[in-house]
């Protein structure tokens, strides 16, 4: 779920790409080096820092906190489809399993209207799924197992399924938050220029990733400059920008392998079921 330090983080970042876009080995863009980081600066480094030609660019949330502006329904949302890297292949009274047998899928056999299933453990192998849903067979039907290969002979049809878990998230709150993206800098040359190029890269950004692949809606509030400070060679400037992102639960979720079908038969007491 995303934080008010994943926000803080990601602006941090795209700062960073912004005066470094080839990397933090290589020079700025700037005629200085700048430090980027979260919280407000130290006076003994920042001193030094400007003492030296440093730029220090910090990210700090606003005193105000934030606004709850939830509004969409608390609904589960697929991430991305998961497949499963077992699978079966049937032909006839034959099921034949092959692929990886991996931690987090089911496998089944829907034999006549006899369904097994298997959730995949550790170790497991297409033969020992195949050996275990053979026995879970063998409690009704006959059964031949020959490595990953079941053959039930009298079987009128037989189907296969493999389905994996799936991941999915919901969206339990959204919030808007202002966060000071502050510049403080040994002159004012510097100041305008780095604040001119960040204000540009992250005025241009719509939406801002952030770590869990959420994002958050990025506008600008306003701008401050501030000269007036102890240090005389200090020369700072605030960007504003409000960002409105979203908490989101990330949950991990079985999928359905064979759904029963239940009918009431009209001249009928009792409920049927497809399954036995």
């Amino acid at each position: 779920m995303a934080d008010q330090s994943d926000v803080e983080t990601a602006l941090v970042t795209a700062i960073a790409a912004t005066l470094y876009p080839q990397g933090i080995g290589a020079p700025s863009i700037l005629p200085a080096p700048c430090r980027i980081y979260r919280g407000a600066p130290a006076a003994a480094a920042l001193a030094a820092d400007l003492a030296a030609g440093v730029i220090n660019a910090t990210i700090i949330p606003d005193a105000a906190g934030q606004e709850n502006t939830t509004r969409y329904p608390d609904e589960p949302q697929l991430i991305s489809a998961a497949v499963p890297g077992l699978s079966i292949h049937v032909a006839g009274q034959t099921a034949t399993l092959s692929g990886t047998a991996t931690m987090g899928q089911v496998a089944g056999l829907l034999v006549d209207n006899l369904a097994v299933v298997h959730r995949i453990q550790a170790g497991d192998s297409p033969a020992l799924v195949a050996a275990t849903l053979a026995a879970y067979l063998r409690t009704r039907r006959l059964v031949l197992v020959n490595g990953a290969t079941i053959s039930v002979p009298d079987a009128a049809a037989i189907i296969g399924r493999v389905v994996a878990d799936q991941t999915v998230q919901r969206e339990t709150r959204r919030q808007k938050q202002h966060f000071k993206v502050s510049f403080w800098c040994p002159s004012a040359d510097l100041r305008d220029r780095v604040a001119i190029v960040v204000d540009q890269s992250l005025s241009a950004s719509l939406w801002l990733p952030l770590a869990d692949g959420t994002s958050g809606y990025l506008r600008a509030i306003s701008s401050v400059v501030l000269d007036q400070s102890q240090n005389a060679n200090l020369y700072r400037r605030d960007l504003i920008y409000s960002i409105e992102y979203p908490t989101v639960v990330t949950t991990t979720v079985p999928a359905m392998i064979f759904g029963d079908l239940r009918l009431t038969p009209a001249d009928a007491g009792s409920v049927q079921t497809l399954l036995a």
